[in-house]
């Protein structure tokens, strides 16, 4: 119960990572808020959370407007009255494309996506985690700092998030307030099997991915949860401005380039 009587905002937590962060954090005695653009999902997300005793709460909320965005946070401080974790986890990974191909406005739109509503998230929450000295994670992903390819504007949003990361935490480092990142490789996701869904044979592009990883398999949603829970709980009191890598060793070693 390391997160006891800690109230933590999840942004993209109706499914995906962002729902395994919520599951794992309620099971850390923490109260959580999810937020989603999809009503549907979020609801269910909720009442699953809800049927694991977790004290859990839906908001809906488009990450890319501001508004919404400023409803979600003042939502924490009223139905709970403080916040002492964000995790900023919403994102998408588009089609592999190459740069000829992508649009100025597509590109924008994932920046807008992926790192903008970042901002959005830890500028609107910093208020309110000055006063628990609380904690940001934003979540980025191991292709940041490896590239890969067909995925220009995906890897250059999630490598600003690492920057911001480090940034802020040099700019709240004397409030107390810590500042990390999550990079994982491989998570087996609704997103990933949607992708997988898409290729000429599902199980075997699954299979590959699973190759990535030296461990042999990709990463459950509730594995990058906890890491999650770690860095948010009092045993990483001393961590600030750091990538956490849980790849199950993806970027070691040599591999097949061309």
């Amino acid at each position: 119960m390391k997160l006891k009587d800690k109230t933590a905002v999840i942004v993209g937590g109706s499914k995906g990572i962002g729902f395994g962060c919520a599951q794992v954090f309620g099971r850390h005695g923490c109260r959580v808020i999810i937020a989603a653009r999809g009503m549907s999902d979020g609801r269910a997300a909720e009442a699953s959370l809800h049927n694991e005793g977790i004290d859990a709460k839906f908001v809906a909320c488009d990450v890319t407007r501001e508004a919404d965005m400023e409803a979600l946070i003042e939502t924490a401080s009223s139905h709970f009255g403080k916040l002492d974790c964000i995790v900023n986890n919403a994102g998408w990974h588009p089609p592999a494309t190459q740069i000829e191909d992508m649009s100025v406005n597509d590109f924008e739109a994932l920046l807008r996506l992926n790192l903008t509503s970042t901002f959005i998230g830890c500028k609107l929450a910093i208020p309110l985690l000055r006063k628990t000295k609380g904690s940001i994670i934003n979540m980025s992903s191991e292709v940041a700092v490896i590239g890969q390819a067909g995925a220009p504007s995906y890897v250059a949003t999630k490598a600003a998030q690492i920057g911001l990361t480090k940034a802020l935490a040099l700019d709240l480092a004397q409030d107390g307030v810590r500042v990390n990142a999550v990079a994982p490789a491989g998570v087996m996701t609704p997103l990933m099997q949607e992708w997988a869904d898409s290729e000429y044979d599902p199980r075997e592009a699954l299979a590959m991915v699973d190759d990535w990883h030296p461990i042999g398999r990709m990463a459950t949603i509730e594995e990058i949860g906890e890491v999650c829970a770690f860095l948010a709980s009092a045993e990483a009191s001393f961590m600030t401005g750091q990538v956490l890598f849980p790849d199950g060793g993806a970027a070691l070693g040599y591999g097949k380039k061309s």
